[in-house]
């Protein structure tokens, strides 16, 4: 497993070089800003967007039958009280 180089940035530089910092980060490198010499805040990537969902992606996969709809016996609704 290889370890990744932690980039240091002072809160002047992070304001001087965001655009350059971004483009760090979405290469999969760690940017740490610091005020001095305390880092105080880490850049990370936002995590992608889920896929949307597509209806009727499992038809025909499956089948429900009459038995899903009836009323759960007695026994088993106590025991999700």
């Amino acid at each position: 497993m290889s370890q990744s180089t932690v980039h240091q940035a002072t809160v002047h530089e992070a304001k001087t070089h965001l655009s350059r910092l971004i483009e760090m980060v979405e290469r999969g490198e760690e940017v740490v800003i610091a005020r001095g010499k305390t880092p105080v805040v880490r850049l990370v990537a936002v995590d992608p967007p889920p896929t949307s969902r597509r209806p009727g992606l499992f038809k025909g996969e499956f089948e429900v039958g009459p038995a899903f709809f009836e009323p759960l016996p007695n026994e088993e609704l106590e025991a999700w009280e």
